[in-house]
């Protein structure tokens, strides 16, 4: 079902943006979904926060990055060991998404408020 709910639109970066900072973002500890974004003149001046360029999640030794490359989404799998990349594998989105259902699957089993923020996204709510 965490496979479903992160593939349902996995061609719209900013949907991912949108799922794992209100789904997941607020109820995982601070640190663990990072979103860069690029920010216009024009977005600075209205108080927007600006276009999704990048979102990087963290989860324990693995980092999953999704950012947007020449128009494209770009999804890379790495190992981190105390700041230090060991590994870093570029992957299609489809397995990206499945990767990061694992992912955060391994760490409810090991963290209650991360379980309730995939229990919320799952229900879609």
């Amino acid at each position: 079902m965490v496979t479903a709910a992160l593939r349902a639109d996995s061609a719209d970066v900013a949907m991912y943006a949108r799922v794992l900072t209100e789904s997941l973002g607020d109820s995982l500890p601070p640190g663990v979904v990072a979103i860069e974004r690029d920010r216009t003149v024009s977005d600075r001046m209205r108080g927007r926060p600006g276009a999704v360029s990048k979102i990087t999640v963290r989860l324990g030794e693995q980092v999953l990055t999704l950012a947007i490359q020449r128009g494209g989404p770009a999804a890379e799998i790495c190992r981190e060991v105390r700041g230090v990349v060991l590994s870093r594998q570029p992957v299609a989105l489809g397995d990206w998404a499945a990767e990061l259902a694992r992912a955060l699957v391994s760490y409810a089993e090991r963290n209650a408020d991360a379980a309730r923020a995939l229990r919320r996204l799952v229900a879609g709510s």
